[in-house]
């Protein structure tokens, strides 16, 4: 008896040498969101997809035996937070991070991971040049903001037929700026006309704004709105109880509920806005998505940045799988070779530059605060009218 016993002992010790370090262990992933503040609309369903995709994989046995953990941190949209967020994350031994959906904050957070070479996956960021200006282990879920303006560009010249519009962009963030900056260029380069820009720092701007719009009397089809989700919602309110019914477009920072909770549903007319594919879709991926996430936080996922968290999870685990380690050594490798990866979003590869995926963009419309998808702006045909 004691000798089988002797056998037994050393077998198991036997079996767990053979593991590799950290075996059985979790790999921690970090989260760095938004959950308070201007940006919490966005954010917070964010990281609801990040945590539903860690739990189907820990469902379906893990990662190399090896559960998922993730490790989130609210930044309060706040970007002191955001940097000391990051620190936080790293001191606690993460493999990987993935976070935000504007770019002033992953430029706070990322480059600690940078610094130490680990990936860091921005599940909604859309700076064209973020891999950049941040390094080779900065990734995006998400499609770039030249290719969103184009698409919601090519819609309101074709599809509205705008000829005239006006832009009003807050100036305090580098994604508003770029998506104006964007959308100024495809716009007159589809032979529209930008008749006014105005820049603003806060939502007190807008009756000034808007009573200088109406006093100008300019030539106008189209209000273009580059903001956060939260100041475009207020814009829409100031605009349509002023009277002006002109169609509304922005980007993907209007996908938000907030869009016709903070108008209401009688005033959240005439919307449009690009955003990543996900809405009114069939495709196997989204069914099942929408199904895990219903049962999961008993509602729909709120807009497609909750699909975008989903993705960017996804998309570390399939690195972790490719390089079979977590290494930081052969995880920025195995994620800059991602191609053709099944998301929610759409396919997602870095064939186009690294870091930055070449995804179709949808184009969305809002009557009656009802979402109803109306196009997809497919990259590589980015000038075919819609």
């Amino acid at each position: 008896m004691k000798n089988r016993l002797l056998l037994v002992v050393l077998a198991s010790a036997l079996a767990v040498s053979a593991l590799p370090a950290g075996a059985g262990e979790p790999i921690k992933i970090g989260a760095l969101y938004n959950l308070t503040g201007d940006m919490a609309p966005i954010d917070g369903p964010a990281l609801k997809g990040v945590r539903l995709k860690a739990k189907l994989i820990n469902q379906a046995g893990g990662l190399q035996g090896r559960m998922l953990e993730v490790v989130s941190v609210d930044t309060k949209t706040d970007l002191q937070d955001a940097a000391a967020g990051a620190r936080d994350l790293l001191s606690q031994g993460v493999a990987a991070a993935v976070g935000y959906g504007d770019t002033d904050y992953v430029l706070a957070a990322a480059p600690a991971f940078q610094e130490r070479g680990l990936p860091f996956v921005t599940s909604g960021a859309t700076l064209p040049d973020l891999p950049r200006r941040v390094g080779n282990c900065l990734f995006m879920a998400a499609f770039g903001d030249d290719d969103q303006a184009a698409a919601i560009a090519a819609f309101s010249y074709n599809r509205l037929k705008a000829r005239n519009a006006i832009i009003w962009t807050d100036r305090s963030m580098d994604f508003a700026k770029a998506l104006a900056k964007f959308f100024r260029q495809a716009f007159s380069q589809a032979g529209g006309n930008i008749t006014q820009e105005e820049f603003f720092s806060s939502t007190k701007d807008f009756p000034g704004l808007v009573a200088k719009f109406r006093a100008a009397r300019l030539p106008v089809d189209l209000i273009f709105i580059a903001a956060g989700p939260e100041a475009a919602a207020v814009a829409v309110k100031g605009i349509r109880k002023a009277g002006i019914t002109l169609p509304i477009a922005g980007g993907d920072s209007f996908d938000s509920d907030v869009l016709v909770s903070v108008p209401g549903i009688r005033l959240a007319q005439g919307l449009y806005f690009a955003t990543h594919s996900f809405r009114g879709e069939t495709r196997p991926e989204v069914r099942l998505f929408v199904e895990a996430y219903r049962k999961e936080y008993g509602h729909p996922p709120e807009n497609a940045f909750a699909a975008l968290g989903f993705d960017a999870m996804g998309m570390i685990a399939a690195a972790i799988r490719r390089s079979k380690s977590t290494s930081p050594a052969s995880l920025c490798p195995a994620l800059s070779q991602t191609m053709g990866y099944n998301g929610v979003t759409g396919k997602i590869s870095y064939t186009r530059s690294s870091g930055v995926p070449a995804k179709p963009v949808a184009i969305i419309g809002v009557q009656q605060g009802l979402f109803k998808p109306l196009w997809s702006w497919p990259p590589k045909e980015g000038k075919n009218e819609p």
